[in-house]
């Protein structure tokens, strides 16, 4: 994609294509007090809702866990939180309207009862939300017009990446550049014309891979951008029972996955069900694969630009508008 022709006049196009910007000149001041506190207390939870929190949070709590970091990081929807014991944990929320209504209120509850580890990450702070927190951090991305998020989701990984990383601040500022270049790069390549047609086509488009936030992630843009039923399916649900209610009219776009796999994904749903089935990877898969650079650590980030750049082509060719689903609204539903 780029901004010209048929893409010029959306706003998800010029907000996706804002985001090397983003990756480039990302600065997180005062974010070294924040981080000596999560190494302190060892136990960090990440809340939010939609796309506020799934990439970002899950590939943050991702990341601990394959660097065997000292830390507890764990997510959970705002809701669900709040029925958590969390008096020892930093608890840090990302809103980017900062008025969604459900982490206003685990704030308002945790502070009521003495909570003093309190952070938000947001585009939009207010008096009641800094009320609330140790700490309120100002996105740079600047406002988002589409209904879809994506320009903040990229900023709002990176402050959780760089928080959990090990390395220094001016080591991961020179991985950024890097970064911005392939993300760009990702953002321009075309996807095959055989897999836009097959998702353009499709009843429901199922995502798999790891549980690191990109694929639940696509999935949450499929249904807003491209207009499809869509789902991720965790782990080796892939291959535990969901062929029984699939047919050769859905899609499977499998991100990463493990080749372990792979040959039992051929038979059972490309031969068994006859539904298509195409990867996003740093290389060449036994299916059709859209290849994506390998970033190391931030590969991830990669392979969801490749998955915005589908969806992008995908809803062009559906004919829809891809700023404003009918009903879809920002997940800032505020209070």
């Amino acid at each position: 994609m780029d901004d010209k022709g048929k893409y010029s006049g959306y706003a998800l196009v010029r907000e996706m294509l804002q985001a090397p910007a983003v990756i480039e000149n990302f600065a997180s001041a005062g974010i070294r007090d924040l981080k000596e506190l999560v190494f302190k207390t060892g136990r960090i939870l990440f809340t939010g809702e939609g796309s506020s929190r799934i990439f970002p949070a899950k590939n943050a709590v991702n990341l601990a866990m394959r660097c065997r970091l000292p830390v507890r990081a764990l997510t959970a929807g705002a809701r669900e939180a709040g029925e958590y014991r969390l008096d020892d944990y930093v608890v840090m929320g990302a809103s980017n309207s900062g008025r969604t209504r459900e982490l206003i209120a685990l704030f308002e509850t945790l502070h009521q009862a003495g909570h003093t580890g309190l952070f938000c990450l947001t585009a939009n702070s207010n008096r009641r939300l800094e009320s609330l927190c140790s700490r309120v951090f100002l996105l740079n991305c600047g406002k988002e017009e589409a209904v879809p998020a994506t320009k903040s989701v990229v900023e709002e990984a990176l402050f959780y990446e760089q928080l959990l990383s090990e390395l220094e601040a001016a080591s991961f500022t020179a991985a950024l550049p890097p970064l911005a270049t392939a993300f760009r790069k990702t953002l321009s390549s075309p996807p095959p014309s055989e897999v836009v047609e097959a998702v353009a086509k499709a009843d429901t488009v199922y995502f798999a891979g790891r549980n690191d936030g990109v694929a639940e992630e696509l999935a949450l843009k499929t249904v807003e951008i491209a207009r499809k039923k869509s789902c991720y399916l965790e782990g080796t649900y892939l291959l535990h029972g969901i062929e029984e209610v699939m047919s050769s009219r859905d899609v499977v776009i499998v991100i990463r996955g493990f080749p372990a796999e792979a040959q039992q994904i051929r038979q059972a749903l490309m031969q068994g069900v006859g539904a298509a089935v195409f990867a996003v990877d740093t290389r060449q898969t036994i299916f059709q694969t859209i290849k994506v650079t390998d970033a190391g650590e931030f590969t991830n980030y990669l392979c969801l630009a490749a998955g915005w750049n589908l969806l992008v082509e995908t809803g062009l060719l559906l004919g829809l508008n891809l700023d404003r689903p009918l009903r879809a609204r920002k997940s800032g539903n505020a209070i």
